[in-house]
């Protein structure tokens, strides 16, 4: 039964959505507290809409910086990747989650808010000609910032995503 998968990762996304405590917008509970999802759900959340991801190390150990991870990732992380996705049109390949060996700090990969993604011609037109660019970054990358606040740093070999929400999922 060919919809049975397409079916499975309903399910599972409906349940992770309505679960107690979520909002099912934002991904953040009633507190304001964000929702923190399994690198299983992630993964089967990306796989539903088509994300790819990769690893240099070809492993998901949070703990180990060669790793690609999205264990404790946050709800609308995965939802604002979804929505680019989405939005965008473009291939989406994820190359850094919530691993260790990224910069620490507030909105960080470590705490969820995160994702790297591989440069495409397709994913930079669309960062560019749609988003507002807000200047430089401490670092130097250049930024642009997204209608709903998410903030997209041009790193050179990767974009860097903060998900300060699910982008209007």
């Amino acid at each position: 039964m060919r919809s049975r998968p397409v079916l499975s990762a309903l399910v599972l996304v409906l349940g992770v959505l309505f679960a107690p405590g979520v909002g099912v917008l934002g991904g953040a509970t009633e507190a304001g507290a964000a929702t923190k999802i399994s690198h299983a759900t992630a993964t089967s959340m990306f796989r539903s809409s088509g994300i790819t991801w990769s690893s240099s190390g070809g492993c998901s150990d949070r703990n180990n910086p060669t790793c690609t991870s999205f264990e404790q990732l946050n709800l609308a992380t995965a939802q604002g990747a979804q929505t680019l996705k989405g939005a965008s049109g473009c291939a989406l390949n994820i190359t850094g989650g919530t691993e260790a060996g990224h910069a620490a700090g507030t909105y960080s990969h470590w705490n969820g808010y995160k994702l790297d993604f591989s440069k495409y011609t397709c994913l930079g037109g669309y960062i560019k000609n749609t988003f507002t660019y807000i200047g430089l970054r401490g670092d130097g990358a250049p930024q642009w910032r997204s209608g709903a606040g998410n903030v997209y740093a041009d790193e050179g070999s990767h974009w860097d995503v903060t998900f300060y929400n699910c982008g209007g999922c």
